[in-house]
């Protein structure tokens, strides 16, 4: 039992109705439970009840005991002066608001069924908590929350965006550009490439768009990857040679090469390969923010994004040291991973701050003409039924399973919701 399992059941009104009477034996008739508040402050906000012949409008407060109202120190805090009902488990003590007035108290009746079913979800072992019952839901309550959880974990990346397009002084451009080479590294080098970028503005490689050797030593030099004394290739001493010149010209200051992994990546995923590519995408597309938003498909974006690695890289992996000769372009798998996480969000919340709905429906309409992703964390789903048809329910799935499942957030999801009503 815990707390936050009574005030689900209060916001729900999943009590038993005849049993809501207060401390001093008032008939406690419940018209709006409130809102929840999330925030620092009582647990429902503009709640309306009737107690005994009163109507009350007001806050209500959820504790799994009377005298959890002290020990919380609510008794000295004015902010809980507005508390009409406290709404317990267990009445063990009176109670008194900062303004020594006595609070009406109600135990909270309920069928332990409710119990008993969210306790099996909260101490499930498996994963995913709920998973010999999905195939019992029905499918629009699946569906809708799948529509839910895609634009949930939309709505997250677009608030991620807009906390850097604030720092960046409303600059979509060097908003993008920061995002993009964050997402360049992906799972294990996003940090150290979203550093360089941050260490390295836009409008500085700009500057070079003409040349593809100056912007590459500058991702390169800010990489921290030209510090090799004992590397004599004509490139590396090249890049090396027009990295110094520009740093001192910038006053630029790298950031610390051990950040880079190469442990556990395959050669084609070596962070000195992303940002070559990375380097041919600024040098070939000057405007390219100005692009993605104009793109109407994705065929027009996998095409932005079609890029080469420089030549040195076709016969190496890493600085100074040759290997067969093989094309290094950027994957299609990787290229999707790209519009996934960077365009898609990138459009919804350009939409969105600028009042532009076709730009967010363009955005969903995107993960919908996507293949799904694949990875282990979604293919656990299709055993249990749940198909991942497209890369619109890979992210409502990934929602799921990082926001919901993992921190056994059941009471909030529509699923266990479903399960836990229909344990009656």
């Amino acid at each position: 039992m815990t707390e936050y399992f009574l005030q689900y059941i209060w916001q729900h009104r999943l009590y038993l109705v005849g049993c809501n009477l207060t401390d001093d034996g008032e008939r406690v008739e419940v018209l709006q439970p409130g809102q929840q508040n999330t925030d620092a402050g009582p647990d429902f906000l503009d709640a309306r009840v009737r107690i005994g012949d009163t109507l009350w409008a007001g806050c209500v407060e959820v504790h799994m005991q009377s005298s959890d109202w002290e020990r919380h120190g609510h008794h000295t805090d004015p902010a809980y002066n507005n508390v009409i009902l406290h709404v317990v488990y267990q009445h063990d003590t009176d109670i008194y608001n900062e303004r020594r007035q006595k609070i009406p108290v109600m135990e909270l009746h309920f069928d332990e069924r409710y119990l008993d079913s969210y306790k099996r979800l909260a101490n499930s072992k498996d994963n995913i908590a709920c998973r010999k019952d999905l195939r019992k839901l029905d499918d629009f309550t699946m569906s809708s929350w799948m529509d839910r959880l895609a634009i949930e974990r939309l709505e997250q990346k677009a608030e991620a965006i807009m906390q850097v397009y604030i720092a960046m002084e409303n600059d979509w451009e060097e908003t993008f550009y920061q995002r993009l080479a964050r997402n360049f590294g992906f799972s294990l080098n996003a940090l150290p490439f979203e550093s360089v970028a941050k260490s390295l503005p836009l409008k500085t490689l700009l500057k070079h768009k003409d040349s593809l050797m100056q912007i590459e030593a500058l991702l390169f030099g800010q990489a921290g990857m030209l510090e090799e004394e004992q590397i004599t290739d004509e490139y590396f001493v090249e890049l090396k040679k027009e990295y110094q010149f520009l740093q001192k010209k910038y006053n630029l200051t790298p950031i610390d090469s051990f950040l880079w992994k190469f442990l556990r990546l395959r050669p084609v995923n070596f962070p000195t390969l992303r940002i070559s590519q990375f380097a041919n995408l600024i040098y070939r597309h000057e405007h390219l923010f100005s692009q993605i938003i104009r793109a109407e498909n994705i065929t027009s974006l996998e095409k932005l994004f079609n890029i080469n690695a420089s030549q040195y890289w076709e016969t190496r992996y890493v600085f100074g040291k040759e290997s067969p000769k093989c094309n290094k372009q950027l994957g299609k798998l990787s290229i999707r991973t790209l519009i996934i996480n960077t365009v898609v969000p990138f459009l919804f919340v350009y939409g969105k701050a600028r009042g532009m709905d076709d730009f967010c429906t363009r955005a969903i309409s995107f993960l919908d003409d996507l293949p799904a992703e694949k990875n282990n964390t979604l293919e656990q789903w299709d055993d249990f039924g749940i198909k991942n048809t497209d890369a619109f329910i890979s992210q409502a799935l990934l929602q799921l399973n990082n926001e919901y499942c993992q921190p056994r957030r059941c009471l909030s999801c529509a699923i266990g919701n479903r399960i836990i009503r229909n344990s009656q």
